[in-house]
């Protein structure tokens, strides 16, 4: 049996494959930018290699799915559910390469782990229906493709078998509610990152917006994080909606979306809070002289908003402002693990004792007394850090100019 998506949906080759009980393979295609591995011994060579495009399979015995997976070999999505698991497996090369050589290697890394004693048998059929629901839903939503269903030997050893009709029909409810998050989520591989933190915190518990910080980190996507907590991941994509509608988190196509052109640059850029215009522009003008990247704020809702985007790797930050002061700004990012260890300077025009030593409790690096001079403000910062202008690998483009449309965008938003 073979055609086009176009001609049958996944449903109802799925459900022919039950009705006739059928043991084998099926095979799918579809436009996409990954590999595909060898399906089989028997397989022919136009199996082997999905070039430009994306590949499933779901192996079937009597009926049942017994595995289903995508065509990726770097078994990532095995090591995300063992994760959750709290499991840690080390591979060198020669072992994945030989992993890579078995039909499917994923499922041959998984009764490795098995033998070794290194997952039960429990965790191993958890983590297989997991790898099934998570297949069955890319398929669900395809709009197109090409499929192949050969009939053939049942993949061995089996651990577990999954009855199609319940599992199809949970499939078809979560790809219904998945449909109703569009377009605020378009794909499980988006990337979430805190947008405002602000309303974040004024309308959350403070445990919750916790965990939405350590997850968004901008590196982990919606489906990774599902793996990671063992959750459903319709469900999670749900719970994450109404956050999202409000912009208080954004979400990401990729990991390099979230800072244009600053991935290696913004390690020598500091950012400025402080409600004084004047001291904005100073500190602006005297950081870039020396070759950094700044850029200063006067609002300090509007900089804590933005800050989580900006990833700053020193931070000025006035103690007395309005709304908000440097002592609850600085408190909020140390809980942070992203701003645990970056350095924050307090700006002030106080010299008491009483201050210093607030500061210090709510974990500020520095102090940092107003008004200081050039030369005074240059020395602290080269404290903690190294002017671009020293590097070898200077910059043609200066940094600021993305940063501040960067920062417009985010404030339209």
């Amino acid at each position: 049996m073979q055609g086009n998506l176009n001609e049958i949906d996944i449903r109802s080759i799925l459900q022919l494959i039950e009705l006739g009980q059928r043991t084998g393979q099926l095979f799918v295609e579809a436009h996409n930018y990954y590999k595909c591995p060898k399906l089989g011994v028997d397989e022919t060579d136009r199996h082997n290699d999905c070039g430009d495009r994306h590949c499933w399979f779901v192996f079937f015995l009597n009926g049942q799915i017994i595995y289903a997976a995508n065509g990726d070999t770097s078994l990532s999505r095995l090591n995300d559910y063992l994760r959750h698991h709290q499991i840690k497996v080390q591979l060198d090369e020669r072992e994945l390469d030989r992993l890579r050589t078995l039909n499917p290697p994923e499922y041959a890394y998984l009764w490795m782990l098995l033998e070794q004693n290194i997952i039960n048998p429990t965790q191993a059929r958890s983590i297989i229906h997991s790898l099934v629901h998570e297949t069955l839903f890319d398929l669900l939503n395809l709009q197109q493709g090409n499929f192949i269903f050969e009939v053939g030997s049942a993949l061995t050893p089996q651990l577990t078998a999954l009855e199609i009709a319940p599992v199809l029909t949970e499939m078809i409810k979560q790809v219904q509610i998945w449909k109703l998050l569009y377009p605020h989520i378009q794909s499980p591989d988006q990337i979430p990152i805190i947008a405002d933190i602000v309303n974040l915190r004024s309308s959350l518990p403070a445990v919750t917006v916790n965990k939405l910080q350590h997850w968004a980190d901008g590196k982990t996507s919606l489906r990774q994080l599902a793996r990671y907590l063992n959750r459903d991941f319709v469900a999670l994509a749900k719970a994450i909606h109404p956050y999202i509608q409000q912009g208080w988190v954004q979400l990401l196509t990729n990991k390099s979306e979230k800072t244009p052109d600053l991935e290696e640059n913004r390690k020598q850029f500091i950012l400025c809070i402080d409600d004084a215009i004047a001291i904005c522009t100073t500190v602006e003008s005297i950081l870039r002289s020396q070759g950094y990247e700044a850029i200063a704020l006067s609002n300090p809702l509007e900089a804590l908003s933005l800050i989580f985007t900006l990833k700053p790797d020193l931070i000025l930050c006035d103690i007395t402002m309005p709304d908000l002061n440097g002592y609850e700004i600085c408190a909020m990012l140390r809980q942070s693990q992203a701003f645990r260890f970056v350095p924050i300077v307090m700006l002030t025009a106080k010299e008491g004792f009483l201050d210093r030593v607030k500061a210090t409790m709510v974990g500020a690096t520095d102090y940092l007394t107003k008004p200081f001079g050039n030369n005074e403000l240059v020395i602290l910062v080269e404290k903690y850090l190294t002017p671009f202008c020293n590097k070898s690998n200077k910059r043609d483009t200066p940094l600021v100019d993305s940063v501040k449309d960067r920062v417009k965008i985010l404030s339209q938003n």
